[in-house]
């Protein structure tokens, strides 16, 4: 009988086992003793999240020494700004633009254009104003103005402009004279507002009147201060352009403060109708009357005065006699 004995199934079971499990043994003590190249990530490790992708760096076991690959940089000059200097520089070119601005001749002004000028002359304008030579920056238009309305009351506007290089633009608007008002040896134009200005030349078509008093002071105007003051009311003057169609042949049209406006007739009489313009045509047509009727009577009076249209008379001339001196005072209305 053998002393080896057939072993079992699960025996031999239990055997293979053994041998697989030490097998796997030690090929895993020959792994674990093997050095192994390790492999790692360079990139940064930060528990935000990443907002843009960067690439990473990797080290590859090629078995070969090892390579790091580096992306290039490029790297510009940073341009640090200094205000200093840029503030000196900037105050240095605007000087020196303010400098040329005030001495090249290209910005002179060689002469002002004026236009709307009837009476007053260019030359005139322009010596008052003054800017014949200087240059447009240093040309103030209102300042300008100013001075033209204070020197010639015959304006009654003024408008200045300026363009560059070196243009002036004047534009101006006279008065209209309609009334020649003379007192003593002096005599003055004025228009239709009362403004008095200094006659130029000869005007056709004026109303002459010679006054013996002053005329009553206009009032100024508050929306024109520049405006100068009238020399007489706006009433008085439309009473003289209202009775100069009336005005006879031959003869000319007084004034003074007792009577008003009023004239010579070449019949002989003196014809007085106050200063009041707004009921100027009653007056007219009740001194129409008044002379008509004197006419058909063949009577020549002294005086034919409307200044008041509601109480009108006419005066006789004084008859003497060896006696007495009587004096016909009648009535209009009689």
């Amino acid at each position: 009988m053998s002393d080896r004995r057939e072993l079992s199934r699960a025996e031999v079971a239990r055997r293979r086992r053994a041998q697989r499990t030490a097998k796997e043994m030690e090929q895993t003590t020959k792994r674990a003793v093997k050095p192994m190249v390790a492999v790692t990530s360079r990139a940064p490790i930060s528990s935000r999240p990443r907002l843009v992708a960067k690439p990473r760096k990797f080290n590859i076991a090629l078995g070969l020494p090892e390579f790091h690959f580096h992306k290039p940089k490029i790297s510009m000059p940073r341009l640090h700004a200094n205000w200093r200097l840029a503030s000196i520089l900037f105050s240095l070119l605007l000087g020196a633009v303010i400098y040329l601005a005030f001495t090249l001749p290209y910005f002179f002004v060689p002469s002002a254009t004026v236009l709307g000028n009837v009476r007053l002359n260019r030359d005139e304008i322009t010596n008052v104003m003054g800017v014949v030579g200087q240059s447009i920056f240093t040309v103030q238009p209102d300042e300008l103005e100013t001075r033209l309305r204070m020197n010639y009351p015959e304006l009654l506007s003024a408008e200045v402009k300026v363009y560059l290089p070196n243009h002036v633009y004047v534009t101006v608007s006279e008065r209209v004279p309609v009334i020649l008002w003379q007192k003593g040896e002096g005599y003055t134009w004025i228009d239709a507002t009362g403004v008095a200005f200094r006659p130029r030349g000869l005007e056709a078509g004026l109303v002459p009147v010679v006054a013996v008093d002053e005329p009553p002071a206009g009032h100024p105007d508050l929306t024109d201060p520049l405006s100068p003051p009238p020399y007489m009311q706006k009433e008085l003057v439309d009473a003289v352009l209202a009775l100069s169609p009336l005005l006879p042949a031959g003869s000319t049209m007084t004034f003074d403060s007792a009577h008003g406006l009023g004239w010579t007739d070449p019949r002989g009489w003196k014809a007085a109708f106050g200063t009041s313009a707004h009921d100027m045509p009653l007056k007219i047509r009740v001194y129409q009357s008044l002379v008509d009727s004197l006419m058909a009577r063949s009577l020549y009076p002294e005086i034919i005065s409307v200044v008041y249209a509601d109480a009108p008379f006419y005066r006789m001339a004084f008859i003497e006699t060896e006696e007495s001196t009587e004096e016909e005072i009648v009535d209009g209305e009689q």
